[in-house]
């Protein structure tokens, strides 16, 4: 089992509940911290001391204060930390379920387990820490399900982008000067169009708006 836990989460509730599942597993030294600044900045220290910490579990919000924060959410947090501790493993917890959010950590290998704050939040992220402990990857099973139906669409991140920014209200006409100015590719309004209506097929959308209104519930966007 670890030895040496860093929890960031900006809620004291919160880090004495993870604090608690820590010792319930026997886990014998446990840090909080409630800035993503200090986590990584504690995670250096340890490491230069040749004391790293096997685990860190972080959630993704943190609420904005007067300290100005190089890592202002945990999503950043944990970007850096991969780069610099690439051994490290890292768990996610967090109220945050939106299923593009759940891909974009656990598939591109930024975080090793993403669990939901919940009633049963605790007792899952005992089952996290422990699978961890066994070099498996873990998510909750609302999230596991989700990310089956997310996988079994035929969407990619290029379509993420064009739903969120019809979303915000831009026309198809905007949404194409914005992918050739971000140098996003295909960029052409027909382009657009025809994907537009793959989707809505896809979905089965009567229009545009319908089409976003689906995915937001779904948790696509």
């Amino acid at each position: 089992m670890f030895t040496k836990v860093l929890i960031s989460d900006d809620l004291d509730s919160i880090n004495h509940g993870v604090m608690t599942v820590a010792a319930s597993l026997g886990i014998q030294e446990v840090i909080q911290v409630q800035y993503c600044d200090d986590a990584y900045l504690k995670l250096k220290k340890a490491a230069a001391d040749g004391q790293p910490f096997d685990l860190l579990i972080t959630d993704l919000s943190f609420k904005m204060d007067h300290r100005e924060q190089k890592y202002p959410s945990g999503d950043a947090l944990i970007k850096a930390v991969r780069e610099a501790f690439p051994n490290l493993q890292i768990a996610v917890y967090t109220v945050e379920d939106r299923l593009q959010r759940v891909r974009s950590l656990m598939q591109n290998n930024f975080a090793d387990a993403y669990v939901c704050k919940g009633r049963k939040g605790l007792v899952e992220l005992s089952h996290a820490i422990r699978a961890l402990d066994e070099e498996k990857t873990y998510l909750s099973p609302q999230i596991a399900h989700a990310l089956n139906d997310r996988e079994a669409l035929e969407i990619d991140d290029y379509d993420i982008v064009l739903l969120q920014l019809l979303s915000r209200g831009l026309s198809q006409d905007e949404v194409s000067s914005h992918f050739k100015n971000s140098n996003i590719s295909p960029s052409s309004l027909s382009s657009i169009e025809k994907r537009l209506n793959k989707l809505r097929i896809q979905f089965k959308a009567n229009n545009a708006i319908h089409l976003v209104a689906i995915v937001k519930d779904i948790g696509l966007i």
